[in-house]
């Protein structure tokens, strides 16, 4: 592994890891991403920009925003996921400059997350990437490496085809979500041998394969992964969705590789203690 790029690690915790979670009071949430960024982390996650209706632990993102980009260092980015236009408007307004957002491969997830085809959500995108112009937009593909609903078939053209899309609309970047942990080392090389590894991924865990599944991507040349503290989250709209890839077990997998994914401090935090 000598002489290959450092690995970049985004931390979801303060969103996707507390979105299905009983409502953690905001200002726990700002000491979070706090102590996440002060153990060294360069990217995280801070909050979503969703109607608190729908997903009431996300409630006070604006709030979080303001107690946390005061005390960013250089090379320290916030990120924050946006549902629409108006999420995109509500967190550009707050200060946020790097923003997610998801379209789904699955046409069944699709239909019941959002109660819109997939042509539909690409349509939403164009207007997101409008109201956030000037703001990088990263394009979460989610169903990436297949679905958990009964009949549907997900391939990698599929992916290829949104990727494609996203890119004439004028998306930055991507990252590929295996929504419900059904991805393998199979499917995972399927899918970058069509697209590429200039992207990210966001894995889970339903099948206790996401740190294989991340190691396939990182001998391939992916360099980019989204992990959460402890494999805490997973869509509350998806059957099946298992914890996030552990940020503890991926930098420990690289760490014990020889892969430098983190300042020492942050590896010597997170990694398990030596058995005595």
């Amino acid at each position: 592994m000598t002489g290959r790029p450092r690995v970049g690690i985004r931390d979801v915790t303060a969103r996707d890891g507390l979105q299905s979670e009983r409502p953690v009071p905001v200002e726990a949430r700002i000491e979070l991403v706090r102590r996440l960024f002060a153990a060294g982390l360069a990217d995280v996650e801070v909050a979503s920009f969703v109607s608190p209706k729908a997903v009431p632990p996300m409630a006070g993102a604006a709030e979080v925003v303001a107690a946390v980009l005061p005390g960013l260092r250089a090379g320290q980015t916030a990120w924050a996921l946006v549902p629409n236009r108006r999420g995109a408007e509500l967190a550009t307004a707050a200060g946020i400059r790097h923003l997610t957002i998801t379209v789904s491969a699955s046409e069944a997830y699709s239909a019941k997350n959002v109660h819109m085809s997939v042509g539909e959500s690409m349509t939403h995108l164009a207007e997101v990437r409008e109201a956030a112009a000037g703001a990088v937009l990263d394009l979460v593909i989610s169903f990436a490496f297949g679905s958990a609903f009964d009949g549907e078939e997900i391939e990698a053209a599929d992916v290829e085809s949104l990727i494609g899309h996203g890119t004439s609309l004028g998306i930055d970047r991507f990252t590929l979500a295996d929504t419900t942990g059904v991805a393998t080392p199979r499917r995972i090389a399927a899918v970058l041998d069509r697209v590429g590894t200039e992207v990210g991924l966001h894995l889970h865990d339903t099948r206790a394969t996401a740190v294989l599944n991340a190691w396939t991507a990182i001998e391939r040349g992916v360099t980019r992964f989204d992990t959460a503290l402890g494999g805490l989250g997973g869509s509350p709209f998806a059957p099946t969705a298992g914890g996030n890839l552990a940020t503890e077990e991926l930098v420990n997998l690289l760490t014990d590789a020889g892969v430098d994914p983190l300042p020492s401090r942050l590896a010597a935090a997170l990694s398990p203690a030596p058995v005595r």
